[in-house]
């Protein structure tokens, strides 16, 4: 038997969590700092593109349906990014995590042998970071969804090493899916704070990881990547001559930047066959897991159509497909 067909890059929305942060002292920043990277144009494109999503986000019978037109048999499905709030004090932060870990559990338990989740983690407090995954992990979650900074921390933050250590330790997935991007009003035009500013946070992010020596120091992260990794997997050549011609630049790791990336899992959403291509060259046909950004528009509503367009081997078709899942998740 052929393995599943696994879907590692879906969302779900959860109406609770905003019910819970709304009127909160610091949401109103939050959002018109937002509105202020993302523009005008782009919040109004949003709300009716969201709006006509909601069946897919929120119920599981309607996801079910779609999984089956685009012949997907399983999806991890991790809270859309908009319920981060990394804006909120402890108290709120905590509130949020259990709520968006419980409430993601609930939405996957409508299908337990075809949806797996992921829990959130609040970022800005790390001293909760643990705790928010042993959470998600009690729950039957795989692991937990984070964004490529928090406000003030870089995700080589020293602060974070007791959390790095823990994922490591259970094998958790950690979901690493920017939201934002801190080039600001550069970006507030066309779509670009989602267009460049995705794939740019995601480079920046994956670098603290690799220069820093986090990857060293725990080396059985199962840190996946959204978006392929951004622009850093196909530009990692120069990564790699600053770390060898530099000495400040080649400090913090053990080894060539390059070799990281086949310590890394990344989606396959990149929007272009030969990009795909290239993915799977440096970082190892092992790597690289089918990903549709589902439902949003910024996805790809026929993932297996996009591989497919890759002209990959079908050894590593079949790997990207749903062979590598196993090797990402928890259980069979």
């Amino acid at each position: 038997m052929p393995p599943p067909t696994v879907d590692v890059h879906a969302h779900v929305l959860l109406p609770e969590i905003e019910a819970l942060v709304a009127g909160l002292p610091g949401l109103a920043a939050a959002r018109a700092l937002d509105a202020r990277r993302n523009g005008p144009d782009a919040l109004k494109a949003n709300g009716p593109m969201i709006g006509a999503r909601i069946p897919r986000l929120t119920d599981p019978a309607v996801r079910l349906a779609a999984m089956d037109a685009q012949g997907v048999d399983i999806q991890l499905v991790s809270p859309s990014p908009s319920h981060y709030h990394y804006w909120a004090d402890e108290e709120t932060a905590e509130k949020v995590y259990l709520a968006a870990n419980e409430a993601t559990a609930a939405h996957c338990s409508a299908a337990p042998d075809r949806l797996r989740g992921l829990g959130l983690v609040p970022l800005q407090h790390p001293g909760q970071a643990v705790r928010a995954l042993d959470h998600a992990l009690a729950l039957g979650l795989d692991g937990v969804e984070i964004s490529s900074h928090a406000p003030g921390r870089e995700l080589s933050d020293p602060a974070y090493e007791p959390f790095w250590a823990a994922a490591a330790e259970t094998g958790a997935v950690v979901f690493l899916h920017p939201f934002g991007c801190t080039l600001d009003e550069r970006l507030d035009q066309w779509y670009l704070s989602n267009s460049v500013g995705q794939p740019t946070e995601n480079a920046v992010a994956l670098s603290h990881l690799i220069f820093s020596g986090v990857l060293d120091r725990h080396p059985g992260l199962k840190i996946l990547a959204a978006h392929g990794g951004g622009y850093l997997p196909t530009h990692i050549g120069r990564a790699d001559h600053a770390w060898t011609a530099r000495s400040d630049a080649g400090s913090g790791c053990a080894h060539l930047p390059s070799s990281y990336l086949k310590r890394l899992f990344f989606d396959s959403l990149v929007h272009d066959p030969h990009v795909l291509r290239e993915l799977v060259r440096v970082a190892g046909a092992d790597r690289v897991l089918l990903g549709s950004d589902f439902p949003f528009d910024m996805g790809t509503e026929d993932p297996l159509g996009a591989l497919r367009a890759a002209r990959l081997t079908d050894a590593d078709f079949e790997a990207v497909r749903g062979g590598n899942a196993a090797a990402l998740l928890r259980k069979d």
